[in-house]
């Protein structure tokens, strides 16, 4: 059979709607209501189907998110059985619509039910004989699609079902859906399948309709948002977050699409890669509610597969963040139809018949929720009770961290920790541990002994060893080390008197400074600090910066500041005094960094005065341009967008790799270009970058593989290879291909933390308090040291490299001692390399820093002049 005739055959099926609109997509897949209702349920008729009112069925064409709102908006409001609230806004201003599902009955009491439940979960506390609680979130990922649209004829059935059985349902359940968890990215997948849609629908799949995956998936910075759970960096996450501890679900559903030549998978996952604190009994009660999914799988023949293939491994996921908070995950997966209607060796593949499948099994996992909700709300309980016993038993007792010189840093982890439902206090009194003191006035303490003890092991954790080494993300996820914290366990060292007043996010506001005669000096090391650099050079002020630690009076005394300091001197502006003062105590306000008066030039301990040349050199406003597109990961780009334009508001102008012509390359003060998987230049662009680097001082700041293409081009060194054995005796090695995945596993990086040595007098070092530097890395290639320059390595290795995650022990013998961070002089310019990623998913404060200081320090790198090659 030919492929026009199988559409045709399709579109005449009884699953299509006759019916055509008209304009674009005219005969494209019709599927009116009628296709979703379950057979055997009345449904009723005032309540609008979606043709109704966006003026087609599911299927026929992509929903936009403004009349998805419109639809399920007024389904709502027309309903006693569903409450909606717009819960939170996206980066583009698109709003974020919760749903509370119920029985009239319940919704009259719904604080009531929602104070009891959590009230059920407390140590010793009676067993609650509430609703069900139920979580269903659609459309994390813009370009799947299903997961998205599958949120319309579930929210269509739940208000207009009639009969016994769906109003005991809605009696015995709470459902709490989120419509869409991403409304950029599915904007975005909108856009593109109607700009290349045509009247006649386009099966094939080298179409540019259906080749749309990565660049619809992420939200606005092109940040993956179902790795958002953890990390907790976009408004989305932030928003769904709230809710969902606000709830605590004993069953959490996650809809998603996969390749298209995949059939349908769901959870549990594979047996082998499940989290440690993830208990058993979880993936049992998982199989159970899974049975229901089969018998509606198999009553339509459907091909489905389950526990192979997805694991349960990295916590930040939306399936596995709520085994590790009491919750039952549960992954769906559909082959996606990308653009609409696709064919596949299994035939083909429509979008309407994935958002009934992902419809059907929503229904399912309700009945399953429901059919063993005893078991599962018993399960929850005990989860959190067998928290608090191993609490009890922890010999640790609790942890403490700070972040000495940077209270925004630690503010952050704070307000993370508190959305994670984890309880942080300041600390009451200095504590001496761990062979140093803690000083109460910017240390804080967490207890060990709350509910969330799971998760505040799973956040704390260094985790190097592993019962399969096969990760489907990231095997390091230990955050106090990604915000480049001070922490420790207290263990003995534990006494309740530490425990000060409890903490959360608070105003970074620091007071603003006296009015000076002579300068103003902001402090380094606050995390805001280059956000509030970048304020004074584009109001064209004047700033010098330390090169090394200066004792400078202020009007607090004889005050050390660390190298970077930014010294604004009076004399020389073209700005006057008063405007500066304004400026610099909105920054102290606004971007919290400390701001100090100077009262004299003269510096003291010996450390260079304000006046030295050397000592304090000037920076000029950076002018970035950033290339993405063309084999670079539009994730690693997104990452540097968003720590740029949204937290250090310097604008970046983004460039398609492969189209740098015609760019006025004077206009331009660093080029950033990430790694992936073809991170080289034209012969012709590696020219005029040469060009821009050598002769008009460019800096050329590179990540990843980005940073071995940069040693090979502008330095002449070539990529080192590991070493093999060269020996022609040796015999062919031989092995099961049963064995590939798990022997393929000894030569990769689990997305794993690693410790390097930072040299703190370097510019792309200022700021930093320590040697310390933990970074991310899941790469394998390492970067070579330069012979001539024994400075360059601003960065490297340790000697026993992996804090947490995996890395087999090949590899890290490869990395140990090798540069982590090499900045060089080019002729007039700069370039820095990074072996890893510094900005990995806006959550590795630490080596966000180095980042910012090869935007405005990568200048100050000097060349040495000695003969130091061996």
């Amino acid at each position: 059979m030919t492929h026009r005739r199988a559409i045709r055959q399709v579109l005449a099926g009884g699953c299509i709607a006759a019916a055509a609109a008209s304009g674009l997509f005219a005969s494209a897949q019709a599927e009116p209501i009628e296709f979703f209702q379950v057979d055997g349920v009345s449904y009723d008729a005032d309540v609008p189907a979606p043709e109704d009112v966006i003026g087609w069925g599911v299927g026929e064409r992509p929903v936009r998110h403004e009349q998805m709102v419109a639809y399920l908006t007024e389904v709502a409001n027309g309903s006693d059985r569903i409450s909606v609230e717009t819960i939170g806004y996206t980066h583009e201003r698109r709003p974020i619509l919760f749903f509370v599902v119920t029985s009239p009955d319940n919704h009259a009491r719904i604080d009531e039910i929602r104070a009891n439940h959590l009230a059920s979960l407390e140590p010793g506390a009676p067993t609650s004989d509430g609703p069900a609680i139920l979580w269903l979130n659609y459309g994390v990922h813009g370009a799947e699609s299903a997961g998205m649209d599958a949120s319309i004829p579930t929210l269509y059935h739940l208000a207009a079902a009639q009969g016994p059985e769906i109003e005991a349902t809605l009696d015995n359940s709470v459902v709490l859906i989120t419509a869409i968890f991403n409304p950029d990215g599915h904007s975005r997948r909108v856009n593109h399948v109607e700009t290349f849609g045509g009247e006649v629908r386009t099966t094939d799949p080298a179409h540019e309709q259906h080749n749309l995956w990565t660049t619809a998936r992420t939200n606005h910075y092109w940040f993956d948002l179902n790795r958002q759970w953890l990390l907790q960096t976009q408004p989305e996450s932030r928003a769904w977050l709230e809710q969902w501890h606000a709830w605590k679900p004993q069953v959490s559903a996650d809809f998603h699409e996969m390749g298209t030549e995949s059939t349908f998978y769901f959870h549990p996952g594979e047996p082998r890669r499940r989290n440690p604190l993830i208990p058993e009994q979880a993936r049992e009660l998982t199989l159970g509610i899974a049975q229901h999914h089969i018998g509606f799988l198999d009553s339509e023949a459907r091909l489905y597969t389950s526990e192979e293939g997805f694991d349960n491994f990295y916590v930040g996921k939306g399936s596995t963040y709520p085994q590790v908070n009491g919750s039952l995950g549960i992954l769906f997966e559909i082959g996606a139809a990308r653009g609409g209607l696709i064919e596949a060796e299994r035939g083909l593949v429509s979008h309407g018949d994935n958002v009934r499948t992902h419809f059907r099994t929503s229904l399912t996992t309700i009945e399953g929720g429901l059919a063993a909700h005893d078991e599962i709300a018993a399960y929850q309980r005990e989860f959190f009770a067998n928290s608090m016993e191993a609490a009890g038993r922890d010999r640790d007792r609790g942890f403490i961290f700070t972040a000495e010189g940077d209270p925004a840093r630690a503010n952050m982890f704070v307000d993370l920790l508190n959305r994670h439902d984890i309880r942080v206090n300041r600390l009451a009194r200095d504590v001496r541990s761990n062979g140093r003191t803690w000083r109460a006035d910017e240390s804080y303490v967490i207890s060990l002994n709350q509910p969330q003890y799971t998760m505040i092991r799973s956040l704390f954790d260094r985790v190097t060893e592993f019962e399969e080494n096969i990760f489907y993300d990231v095997s390091g996820w230990t955050l106090p080390l990604a915000y480049d914290l001070d922490y420790a366990p207290l263990g003995r060292d534990w006494s309740d008197d530490i425990v000060g007043t409890e903490a959360s996010a608070a105003e970074l506001a620091q007071p603003a400074p006296p009015r000076s005669n002579y300068g103003y000096v902001l402090r380094w090391s606050d995390y805001y600090a280059p956000r509030g650099l970048y304020r004074l050079l584009d109001a064209d002020i004047r700033v010098r910066v330390a090169t090394e630690s200066a004792t400078i009076a202020t009007h607090l005394g004889a005050t050390e500041f660390g190298p970077g300091a930014v010294f604004v001197p009076l004399v020389g502006q073209d700005t006057d005094r008063d405007t500066i003062h304004e400026l610099v105590a909105s920054i102290a306000r606004e971007d919290g960094v400390a701001v100090h008066a100077v009262t004299s030039g003269s510096t003291a301990g010996g450390s260079p005065d304000l006046g030295d040349g050397n000592g304090f050199r000037a920076v000029r406003r950076p002018e970035v341009l950033v290339l993405f597109d063309d084999g670079l990961t539009s994730y690693d780009v997104g990452e540097v967008w968003h720590q740029l334009d949204h937290r250090m508001h310097i604008p970046v102008t983004l460039r398609r790799k492969n189209d740098l012509g015609g760019l006025d390359w004077s206009r331009y003060t660093h080029l950033v270009i990430v790694g992936g998987g073809n991170t080289d230049l034209s012969a012709r662009s590696a020219d005029r970058v040469g060009q821009w680097i050598r002769e008009d001082g460019g800096v050329l700041i590179t990540m990843r593989q980005a940073s071995r293409m940069a040693q090979s081009v502008f330095f002449d060194m070539e990529a080192e290879e590991d070493d093999e054995d060269a020996s022609d005796n040796r015999t062919p090695d031989r092995r099961n291909y049963s064995e590939l995945g798990v022997d393929d596993a000894e030569h990769v990086i689990g997305g794993a933390i690693f410790q390097t040595d930072l040299d703190p007098s370097n510019p792309i070092g200022f700021g930093y308090s320590d040697r310390v530097l933990p970074v991310h890395r899941n790469t394998t290639f390492t970067l070579q040291r330069p012979d001539d320059n024994p400075f360059a390595v601003v960065a490297q290795y340790a000697d026993e490299p992996l804090l947490s995650g995996y890395a087999s022990p090949r590899r890290r013998d490869e990395i140990a001692g090798t540069p982590a961070i090499i900045a060089q002089r080019l002729g007039r310019g700069t370039v820095v390399m990074f072996a890893d990623n510094p900005t990995f998913r806006a959550t590795f404060r630490g080596t966000e820093r180095a980042f910012m200081n090869a935007i405005f320090f990568g200048t100050l790198i000097d060349r040495p002049y000695g003969d130091y090659e061996d």
